[in-house]
């Protein structure tokens, strides 16, 4: 039994993830051309045949795409015809020697094209070409007269725009699916072994020169048994060391705490990395990889397949319609949009202060609790924040986006984090969020001004820190931190800590210390932040059993083994930070030992 859960707004297979904000969708296009065919005789002599819009339809429905709005191309322009000789490059170049991958521009500016393509590394030779041929071939009707295309399939992604997106990682969209028909039992035991392996294999696709690396490790039991864990993680081949790494870690953490506890397999795919685990199966004994290890000879290339007659009929009337219907499909498409778009308006309208807590009063109730922030309405939120325009982003989280605000009755700039609500995950964190920092006082904890969970949305709204997090400034050569201020940051996270585990009522557990978690106000003062998934304790305890939460590299190995969480563990996360900051080095570090790249932790490293 497979399940595939995806985590982004409106992204369900064979639909568009674009914004609700964005009118045109893919089915709305199938819409338009079902009703300007309808207008003509049935499928026949030079028609274009209703049924054929249906078939595609169900073609393309696996597939999950996002189709830009603005800017869009008009019919035998140069983009188009620069598009058109992007997929055959695309597709062509991809297949060549098995390559399965392929990024290229056809045309030159304004005109220009750029696109990619690649082949998921746990899916066989044959799904790729399939996968590349259906995309390539069509495109023009999964996004028709569109800019800007990303689609996904189960064994391939494409995406293509009138700008370069080479070397910038996409993390807009993250789809789930995990195989639940067998369960293991111990599965409390194995995840630790299991951190481990995904951390090595995606420190080492992050340094391998196809962006992709599969292994194995052996997980031993207490009482002699073993179990042996596979995993795979695959970067697109145009991201650099640097931004595959921060990809892949974001898809590790997102396949280790979004997934069941007890599935044997797992996998998470994007439009830049995807990553993936089986428990007591390799993948190779059942799906190769569909990028081969050696190039194939000339002769021995795989040709892909003829396009299918159904897509080829579909394009053929396409443009025999838009060249002979003139005028009676411009009216019609005008219409339809225009009752469409009056319609999703009215619909929103209404819908915009539903409470998302409103099956739930008794979270809603805990929320009132809370003394000092208050509660927003979403229309002030996104009034301050441009609508969450694209403008006004500060960067993305682990489970949500962050926006520059203004908040005219108050006077005050603000950050405004919009937490994904199509995740348990995002929700859980969310509530933790209002309900431990908003009774938390202390000058280096980032404080919590207000939390809106209308409009169908999950908001909150902190002070906003100009100089950012502490992660952009001790990796970084442009923005290097005097060791004054090194200085001055240690002391204010400890005198954090100390407040948190011992000088308020509860011991509070943060459990995710870490530099981006660190945030520096306009005089460099450190505050912590993002308590999603702090935990609060009574002071005799000062610990907590719980399933494993955090980051790779910053976790307490006995937190990692034993389960429970405890003032120690934010302590020794602490000491990694502290290592960090004097070094300027990651937590896991890449080193290379005899030609072999190999990964050690930056407390091993220190140590030795």
């Amino acid at each position: 039994m497979r399940r595939h859960v995806s985590k982004c707004a409106d992204s369900a297979p064979g639909q568009s993830t674009a914004p609700p904000s964005l009118v045109t969708m893919a089915p709305l296009h199938l819409l338009i051309l079902l009703a300007i065919v309808s207008s003509f005789p049935e499928a026949g002599d030079g028609y274009f045949s209703a049924t054929a819009v249906a078939g595609l339809s169900a073609a393309f429905s696996n597939w999950t795409y996002y189709c830009s709005t603005t800017g869009n191309y008009t019919y035998n322009s140069q983009y188009q015809v620069n598009l058109g000789k992007l997929m055959d490059d695309l597709q062509s170049g991809a297949i060549a020697n098995r390559a399965g991958f392929n990024y290229t521009v056809a045309g030159e500016a304004p005109d220009a094209a750029f696109g990619l393509t690649m082949c998921y590394a746990d899916r066989n030779w044959t799904q790729c070409q399939n996968c590349l041929q259906a995309a390539t071939t069509g495109v023009e009707l999964i996004c028709p007269f569109s800019r800007e295309m990303k689609a996904r399939e189960d064994a391939c992604v494409l995406r293509y725009s009138n700008e370069s997106f080479i070397s910038v990682a996409d993390l807009t969209s993250v789809s789930h699916a995990s195989d639940t028909s067998n369960s293991v039992t111990n599965m409390a035991g194995v995840n630790a072994t299991l951190w481990s392996l995904m951390s090595r294999l995606a420190a080492e696709a992050a340094v391998s020169e196809r962006r992709l690396a599969n292994g194995s490790q052996v997980y031993r039991g207490s009482k002699g048994t073993s179990q042996v864990i596979y995993g795979l993680a695959q970067c697109t081949r145009d991201l650099d060391a640097s931004e595959c790494s921060n990809c892949l870690t974001y898809f590790v953490e997102e396949l280790l705490s979004s997934s069941p506890s007890d599935e044997i397999n797992g996998v998470v795919k994007g439009y830049s990395c995807n990553v993936a685990y089986k428990i007591g199966e390799d993948f190779d004994s059942s799906t190769p990889p569909a990028i081969a290890s050696a190039p194939m000879a000339p002769s021995t290339i795989a040709q892909p397949p003829d396009p299918s007659p159904l897509i080829r009929q579909t394009l053929w009337y396409r443009h025999v319609i838009i060249v002979t219907g003139g005028s009676i499909a411009f009216v019609i498409c005008t219409g339809i949009l225009v009752c469409i778009l009056l319609r999703h308006r009215s619909i929103k309208a209404r819908e915009r202060e539903v409470d998302v807590f409103d099956d739930d009063p008794l979270e809603d109730n805990t929320f009132e609790k809370g003394t000092g922030p208050r509660r927003f309405r979403y229309s002030e939120l996104a009034t301050a924040a441009s609508f969450f325009s694209d403008e006004e982003k500060l960067g993305e989280g682990g489970f949500g986006s962050v926006y520059k605000g203004y908040l005219k009755g108050m006077d005050l700039r603000v950050a405004i984090k919009r937490v994904s609500k199509s995740s348990q995950q995002g929700r859980k964190e969310y509530i933790s969020e209002v309900k431990v920092i908003s009774r938390l006082r202390h000058r280096n904890l980032v404080q919590l001004i207000g939390w809106c969970h209308g409009g169908g949305e999950l908001l909150l709204v902190y002070e906003l820190m100009p100089n950012g997090s502490l992660n952009s400034h001790i990796h970084s050569q442009n923005n290097v931190l005097s060791w004054q201020l090194r200085h001055d940051i240690v002391l204010g996270i400890g005198s954090a800590l100390v407040y948190l585990h011992q000088d308020w009522e509860q011991c509070v557990l943060h459990r995710d210390i870490k530099p981006s978690n660190i945030l520096l106000d306009a005089s460099f003062n450190a505050k912590l932040g993002d308590f999603g998934l702090a935990r609060m304790v009574d002071h005799e305890r000062q610990s907590h059993t719980t399933a494993l939460a955090g980051t790779m590299g910053y976790m307490d190995p006995e937190c990692m083994l034993s389960g429970s969480a405890s003032t120690t563990s934010d302590v020794y996360s602490f000491g990694v930070v502290l290592l960090e900051i004097c070094c300027s080095r990651r937590p896991i570090v890449v080193v290379q030992d005899s030609g072999e790249y190999t990964t050690m932790h930056l407390v091993q490293w220190v140590w030795e």
